[in-house]
């Protein structure tokens, strides 16, 4: 993004990026990108598209969440096999905390009272972390390693996708028991999820292994409604190597419920969808194989990791322009959206 056009944006983000917390004290609006070949995460303000702090001594960091209350940004460690509690004000690792295995990604409760971390190996689980004690408190057998979890729009389920198992596993979060089990035809990559008028949750949008695209799931019923297959980009070379049996492998509802966005890492775009009638509204050029995305909380800006670029790309989504590439670490990945206690 040019100094010019910088100076015009900044103004108006700004305003929206601050929010004030019930203490009257500010809270800051953080895009949070780990990287999958490091040992740190990058921490981005999306009001100046710049790199303002640096998470250290995380060795491959896998998945990441933020308290609610803007105090910690949680990390999953797959060296060592932890859940790793930053602090926020200072960006510093505070305590690790042992998992029953490999972890995979995190996901934290609405009230921020447990945070669910997904254990890549057999048989699997979701390992429940209390964020008051800091403690591993309990460790729920689910059908397969995990690989993503979720939390529902409406906080009610933790939702878990095994790849080897093709399995999404339903987690009552009251009680941190299973209580369903959906069987796919592949493994289980990203989801997204949209509501009904209720708040409850309406489909699972789901990327499967070796699929470019993805499924839509009822989650009512669990039912396969339909798939959707991304089409060639004109002028786009595809790339088959280094897929990972992830040809699209980062999907996402927009905070308003009006985009679901899949990027591709065959033709480096996003193909984005307006909802609820996944109708396509074009595409956008988001680096070497994009990976994970994630949105302001105004659904105003989207950034995606861009795995071969070493870059996390910044989108417009009223517009589908890029208005920045900020340079990370190596081979960013997954990513979240933080609003973060910085006083």
């Amino acid at each position: 993004m040019t100094r010019r056009l910088l100076a015009v944006l900044m103004p108006v983000v700004v305003a929206v990026f601050v929010v004030p917390s019930a203490l009257g004290r500010e809270r800051a609006v953080r895009i949070i990108q780990t990287n999958a070949a490091g040992d740190n995460a990058h921490v981005i303000d999306p009001a100046t598209n710049t790199v303002v702090g640096i998470i250290k001594d995380v060795e491959i960091a896998h998945g990441v969440t933020s308290a609610p209350d803007g105090t910690r940004v949680y990390l999953s460690d797959e060296s060592l096999h932890t859940l790793d509690v930053v602090d926020a004000k200072t960006l510093a690792v505070s305590k690790r905390i042992h998992l029953s295995g490999r972890p995979n990604n995190v996901a934290v409760t609405k009230d921020g009272k447990k945070v669910y971390v997904g254990i890549a190996q057999a048989p699997g689980a979701l390992d429940v972390i209390d964020t008051a004690t800091l403690t591993n408190v309990k460790s729920v057998p689910v059908e397969g390693a995990i690989h993503n979890v979720y939390i529902t729009p409406d906080g009610k389920f933790a939702v878990a996708g095994s790849i080897p198992a093709s399995t999404i596993s339903i987690v009552d979060t009251t009680t941190d028991t299973m209580v369903r089990t959906i069987k796919m035809s592949a493994g289980i990559r990203p989801m997204a999820f949209d509501t009904n008028a209720d708040g409850s949750t309406k489909h699972i949008y789901v990327q499967l292994s070796n699929f470019h695209g993805f499924a839509v799931v009822d989650f009512a019923s669990g039912k396969e409604i339909t798939r959707i297959e991304h089409p060639p980009i004109p002028g786009e070379h595809a790339h088959t190597d280094g897929l990972q049996g992830a040809p699209a492998h980062g999907l996402g509802v927009s905070p308003d419920g009006k985009t679901l966005w899949s990027t591709s890492k065959v033709y480096s775009h996003a193909y984005v969808f307006s909802l609820p009638d996944l109708k396509p509204i074009g595409t956008v050029f988001v680096g070497q194989h994009p990976e994970w995305l994630t949105f302001t909380p105004d659904s105003r800006f989207v950034y995606i990791g861009a795995a071969g670029d070493n870059m996390t790309y910044a989108v417009n989504v009223q517009t589908l322009k890029e208005v920045a590439r900020i340079a990370v670490g190596q081979v960013p990945k997954r990513n979240a959206t933080a609003v973060l206690q910085l006083d």
